[in-house]
């Protein structure tokens, strides 16, 4: 499909050779012929510029495509052959909170943490808070004996991500 603005800058190309072409018949300066001249050639450089930026992004939004769908393939197969790991981890979390003797409300706060999400975040999440967030997140770290949401992460995640060569 050819974009509106090449039309455009083809249809003023157009008209103004229409027009030079009158008045040469009309005897006009040679000036004016040249100056019009000179702006149908720039309508007609920006009609070729616009379609070769067109061509060039179509065939960006191409690769880029191929890309997106090769990292979907990829970040499906991750996850298929990381399932059953990720699937031991969580149940391995589990055990570990009911060591820590969490309540579920701070499992669940201790999980959304571990994600990432921020008090306030985990407030929203929650529909409370973010008081109650951070009173439950002390609570998780007195339990625990740890300090900080990063000690808190790097308990669980610390031995996974050893180098293959150390496990």
């Amino acid at each position: 499909m050819i974009p509106v603005a090449v039309v455009v800058f083809a249809l003023i190309a157009l008209l103004i050779a229409w027009d030079i072409a009158i008045d040469y018949r009309a005897g006009t300066d040679l000036v004016h012929l040249i100056s019009e001249s000179a702006v149908m050639l720039l309508a007609l450089a920006g009609a070729v510029a616009l379609t070769w930026q067109l061509r060039s992004s179509r065939q960006l939004a191409r690769q880029l495509t191929v890309d997106l769908v090769a990292a979907r393939r990829e970040a499906a197969q991750f996850r298929e052959e990381a399932q059953t790991s990720l699937r031991g981890l969580g149940e391995a979390i589990d055990r570990q909170f009911e060591r820590w003797k969490l309540t579920a409300a701070e499992r669940e706060v201790a999980l959304l943490l571990l994600k990432g999400l921020s008090h306030k975040e985990v407030a929203s999440v929650r529909s409370t808070s973010e008081s109650t967030i951070r009173q439950q997140a002390q609570a998780i770290y007195r339990k625990s004996g740890l300090r900080s949401r990063s000690e808190l992460s790097a308990f669980f995640l610390e031995d996974l991500l050893l180098p293959s060569a150390e496990r």
